[in-house]
C-alpha cells in the first residue's frame, strides 16, 4: 500500500488494485505545484470527499472527467458533484458501505465540522461532512476528514479497529496536533499516524512533533508531498 500526501487534506492512496483520490484539491493547492498534478491523479479509479468546502472539492468535476474515475461521498454532496460533471458513483450515508473494485471497501463514519459550497451567489449546503474507513490488503485505515475531537471517536474506535490514522492536525479549522494525539490515544489503537491538514497555510502548525511527542510507541510519519508512504 501507498499512501501519498498531495497537500492539505489530499492524498492518493494505492491499495490492492484501486488507486483512491480522497479530497484531491490542484487548483490553489500552494503545497502541490502544477507540474505535479497530472502525477498525484493519474491512474485514479474512484474519488472520495468528505464534504463540501473548496480546498476539498474544487477541482473533482474536472479531475473524475479526465481520469474516469467516479466520484462517491454523502448524499447531497455526491448529487451536487455529478450534476456538474464528474462520474456519477455512489451517493451514501453515514454507516453505509461500498466496494471499491473486488477488494476494497469504504465505510462512511461522522465528522464534526461543516459542510457548504459556492453556488452562484449562495452558499449551499451539502450534507453531513464525514470521514471514511478504508478497508483493503489486511488493513483498515482511518481518514478522519476535516474534524475536532468527538464522543463518535470512540465506536468508531472500538468497531472499525484501524491500524492507520490519518487525522486533520492543523488547527484552527480542525483538531490541533496536541487535540489529534488525545483522540488517537483515548480511542484508538493505531499503529501508524499521518497527519494532514497543516502546514498549507501560516494559520495552521506547520509541525507534527507535539503529535510525534504524545503518541510515543506509535509510527507518527511526517508526510511530504508527492512521495509514498509504504505501509
Amino acid at each position: 500500500m501507498n499512501i501519498i500526501w498531495l497537500g492539505h487534506g489530499s492524498f492518493r492512496i494505492e491499495i490492492e488494485d484501486q488507486v483512491l483520490l480522497v479530497d484531491p484539491w490542484l487548483t490553489g493547492n500552494p503545497m502541490l505545484s502544477e507540474d505535479q498534478h497530472e502525477a498525484a491523479t493519474a491512474g485514479a479509479t474512484h474519488i472520495l470527499v468528505t464534504h463540501g468546502h473548496f480546498d476539498h472539492i474544487t477541482d473533482v468535476p474536472d479531475i473524475s472527467k479526465s481520469t474516469g474515475a467516479p466520484v462517491s461521498g454523502m448524499y447531497e454532496l455526491a448529487q451536487f458533484l455529478h450534476a456538474a460533471g464528474a462520474v456519477e458513483g455512489q451517493a451514501f450515508n453515514m454507516g453505509g458501505t461500498i466496494a471499491l473494485g473486488d477488494k476494497v471497501t469504504a465505510s462512511m463514519v461522522p465528522a464534526s465540522h461543516s459542510s457548504s459550497a459556492d453556488v452562484a451567489d449562495t452558499r449551499r449546503y451539502m450534507g453531513n461532512e464525514s470521514g471514511f474507513i478504508l478497508r483493503g490488503e489486511g488493513q483498515s485505515i482511518y481518514v478522519s476528514g476535516d474534524t475536532g475531537i468527538m464522543a463518535d471517536m470512540d465506536w468508531i474506535g472500538d468497531f472499525y479497529k484501524p491500524d492507520i490514522g490519518i487525522l486533520s492536525a492543523g488547527g484552527h479549522f480542525t483538531m490541533g496536533m496536541a487535540e489529534a494525539a488525545y483522540a488517537a490515544k483515548r480511542y484508538f489503537d493505531f499503529k501508524t499516524v499521518i497527519p494532514c491538514h497543516y502546514r498549507t497555510f501560516p494559520l495552521l502548525e506547520q509541525s507534527a512533533q507535539v503529535l510525534a511527542d504524545g503518541l510515543l510507541g506509535v509510527n507518527v510519519v511526517e508526510p511530504e508531498v508527492m512521495q509514498a508512504i509504504k505501509l
